[in-house]
């Protein structure tokens, strides 16, 4: 595996580019807090999980003697654990709508981290992924599993309604006090009131000096097998459907509800989460600025640049291809670099001289790398991390346009140029295939460019000017009414030099001929 992510660590560097609701607590996100680790998480001893069969059955006895032969604890659940042997086999048990982790949910939690790899998993492979389900539920077949235990949680209704003439709340709570876990009972639990988690999650542009919603992150939370998700709205809330009687475990999972995703820890898994701790069952706000723990507040951002992106491909002006929905997005907190291989989309990796180069870990690379590479370091505020992050979703959306034959020509041109020329990011325009490197870094720097003026209200606002490809011929040509829509449609396959690009506009928009022999002269 130290192979492995050497090789794609060279081929990544070679393709980059330069460029209160309720009475529930506030937290800040500061870097000092240990809920907010990012090592891997370290377990300590097993713990009794109060929801087994067993347990609830003695918890009912214990407070309904007479009842305990008449109302029979039959398991609900099923808590089990999967060893998928690739990421297809993760993939299938995801669509199921499991809610899987990467750690056991009845062991006690020494230090919490980001997370977990079982030691008896090979490095580099899958580690075993835990979940509950429902009794009979119908889960995909020929993926290793094993059942850990069977329990019993009590549904809401159930709860609601007394079913049985049981207050079954009541019972829950036993549960935890004759299993030893009554100290994970929440005080206000103890006095008979449950909780619904819900709350807002939010992040601090500071350039703005605006307050925004986290949007369409997913919100999980867990106590023992009893788990309840949500994703957050546009405005940051969320609200899960499960009421909890003790402290649930809150975690943000950064596998946002468009379908994209954000993670790199060298484990595979596709995304990644950040631990909130044990809060409160009536649910937790978090308010995320510069100043939070680095980790989380970059995928904040990277994440609503992402959701807004996708968003703005579309509208009543024209079309912008929408990136792929299981996009995979990499934060490197150390590079400054970013690149958009498309290598989850099967990009660079197809092609043969990379198979030859890469070996065995081609099919590990196609797998589990990225498509897109965020490189963070000298990104001190929001407003860096998102110029970042649009730019290579701009490459994306370029992608998904011109297709794979294209963009592999277009990473080895990248690559080329920046061996030939000395290390230089893009070269210098003169090598083999550089109306690639034109055209695709033209465009993402435009729209970098484009959308920060828009976002920021800074109409002079450019990035990218000094480069040999001049992204501004784009932006001289939107000043004068040639959109971004149209610019995008002209991105065909077939275009692949400054003179191409040229005359397919020419064609396309006549009413523009001007503008645009203007444009193209004046940046040669």
């Amino acid at each position: 595996m130290k192979n492995f992510f050497f090789y794609a660590a060279m081929l990544l560097l070679a393709a980059s580019c330069n460029g209160s609701l309720l009475d529930v607590p506030d937290l800040q996100g500061q870097a000092d807090d240990p809920s907010l680790r990012h090592e891997m998480i370290v377990l300590g001893s097993q713990l009794e999980d109060p929801y087994s069969v067993d347990n609830m059955n003695a918890a009912l006895a214990s407070l309904y003697s007479t009842k305990a032969d008449r109302v029979v604890v039959e398991p609900s659940h099923l808590y089990l654990r999967f060893l998928p042997a690739c990421e297809a086999e993760l993939e299938l048990l995801e669509s199921c709508g499991l809610e899987l982790l990467d750690h056991p949910v009845d062991y006690e939690i020494v230090r919490e981290g980001d997370y977990y790899h079982d030691p008896d998993v090979p490095e580099g492979e899958i580690t075993w992924q835990y979940a509950v389900v429902e009794k009979g539920h119908a889960f995909p077949g020929g993926i290793r599993y094993e059942i850990l235990d069977e329990c019993y949680i009590p549904s809401d209704e159930d709860i609601a309604t007394r079913a049985g003439g049981v207050d079954w709340a009541e019972v829950e709570r036993e549960a935890y006090r004759l299993t030893g876990n009554a100290g994970m009972l929440a005080p206000e639990t103890r006095a008979r009131e449950s909780g619904t988690p819900q709350g807002r999650i939010t992040i601090v542009d500071d350039k703005l000096g605006a307050e925004d919603g986290v949007k369409g992150v997913k919100v999980s939370c867990n106590s023992f097998v009893k788990f309840a998700h949500a994703y957050t709205d546009d405005e940051g809330y969320y609200k899960v459907d499960k009421n909890f009687n003790s402290r649930p475990r809150y975690r943000i999972v950064f596998k946002n509800k468009t379908g994209f995703a954000i993670g790199f820890n060298l484990l595979l898994q596709p995304a990644s989460a950040s631990t909130l701790g044990k809060n409160s069952p009536k649910g937790v706000n978090l308010s995320v600025s510069s100043s939070s723990d680095r980790k989380l507040f970059t995928r904040c951002v990277v994440n609503n640049a992402a959701y807004e992106y996708y968003r703005s491909c579309g509208s009543d002006d024209g079309d912008i291809s929408t990136p792929p929905s299981n996009l995979r997005i990499w934060l490197f907190q150390n590079l400054e670099l970013s690149s958009a291989p498309m290598l989850r989309q099967g990009a660079v990796v197809d092609d043969s001289v990379i198979s030859d180069f890469l070996g065995e870990y081609t099919f590990l690379l196609k797998i589990f790398l990225p498509d897109l590479t965020i490189g963070l370091r000298g990104a001190g505020d929001y407003a860096e991390v998102y110029s970042r992050t649009v730019h290579e979703l701009a490459h994306a959306s370029h992608f998904m346009q011109v297709g794979k034959t294209y963009w592999n020509k277009y990473i080895k041109a990248m690559m080329s140029a920046f061996v030939n020329s000395g290390f230089t990011t893009y070269g210098n325009g003169t090598e083999e295939n550089a109306g690639f490197c034109e055209i695709g870094e033209m465009w993402a720097y435009y729209m970098q460019s484009k959308l920060y003026r828009e976002r920021y209200s800074l109409p002079d606002a450019a990035f990218g000017t000094s480069y040999w490809f001049y992204p501004q011929i784009m932006l001289y040509l939107d000043d004068r009414g040639l959109n971004r829509y149209k610019i995008f449609s002209s991105l065909t396959s077939d275009i692949d030099s400054r003179e191409m690009l040229k005359k397919k506009l020419q064609y396309m928009y006549p009413e523009f001929k001007s503008a645009i022999v203007q444009a193209f002269g004046r940046y040669n």
